[in-house]
């Protein structure tokens, strides 16, 4: 049986570095379920990967999956197989330099390993319902810890 998910995810961060915030929603058939998270110290990027990170942890099956996100660091990551490039290069950039947020990617890739899965980019505050819903999952994390 197909699992055919999508994810919609963002991240916020208040300065960056600074608190931070990160919202997803999942989707698979009439299911729909939201969760979002909080660091008191952190950056934009991360939030952004850790929103996909704990979205693709939820999933306990193997599935077919769409990852919706405006952050083209992380879509790029994938699309662009910048992150096949690092593993290769020992987790150096194209200059040599050592990957940021080296834990959080490998983390993120060895989840999705077990899924087939898209990246696509959508336009951030715009008029995506679910990308609009992240963003407020992910600054609402920040006001109210902050």
């Amino acid at each position: 049986m197909e699992h055919n998910v999508v994810i919609y995810t963002d991240g916020a961060c208040s300065g960056n570095p600074g608190p931070g915030g990160w919202g997803a929603i999942l989707m698979y058939d009439d299911y729909k379920k939201e969760i979002s998270g909080y660091n008191e110290n952190t950056t934009n990027n991360i939030m952004e990967i850790t929103a996909v990170l704990e979205a693709v942890k939820l999933l306990k099956f193997s599935c077919n999956i769409k990852i919706y996100s405006d952050s083209a660091y992380v879509v790029n990551c994938f699309k662009q197989g910048w992150i096949y490039n690092w593993q290769k290069n020992n987790w150096k950039t194209a200059d040599k330099k050592p990957v940021k947020n080296k834990e959080l990617w490998e983390e993120l890739y060895n989840n999705l390993l077990q899924h087939k899965f898209e990246f696509i980019k959508v336009k951030g505050h715009s008029d995506n319902e679910y990308n609009n819903r992240c963003d407020l999952l992910a600054t609402d994390e920040i006001k109210k810890n902050t």
